[in-house]
């Protein structure tokens, strides 16, 4: 699949964004770093020793700062590739979301991209 393939079936805006982070695999915790973010999903970097697989169910958590912002999904690994690990979001709590939409609103030039991903979540 081609990049311009990938990105018209985004749905979602995906703002960059570099943050350390984890992914929770099967009872093993993986240290890396937060490449890319949107409303539906995550880009990381590979973390050392990744033995995931597409289809992998995980968690995976972005430490936002120095106190309780941490962003936490369930997820699904959804590619790997370039030393790059990509997932999709399955299950968001609202504490989440609601520093996840904070992160887009301050990241995010366009309200109305913004409005149109919350929108598109249904």
């Amino acid at each position: 699949m081609s990049e311009s393939d990938s990105n018209e079936r985004r749905r979602f805006h995906r703002i960059l964004f570099d943050a350390p982070a984890t992914i929770i695999r099967k009872q093993t915790t993986y240290t890396t770093n937060l490449i890319d973010i949107s409303l539906k999903g995550a880009l990381f970097k590979t973390p050392v020793d990744w033995a995931g697989e597409m289809g992998d169910e995980v968690t995976i958590k972005v430490m936002l700062n120095e106190s309780d912002a941490v962003i936490s999904m369930h997820a699904v690994c959804a590619h790997e590739e370039n030393q790059h690990v990509g997932i999709l979001c399955k299950e968001i709590d609202m504490h989440s979301i609601t520093l996840l939409r904070r992160l887009i609103e301050l990241n995010v030039a366009d309200e109305e991209l913004l409005q149109r991903d919350l929108e598109a979540l249904g």
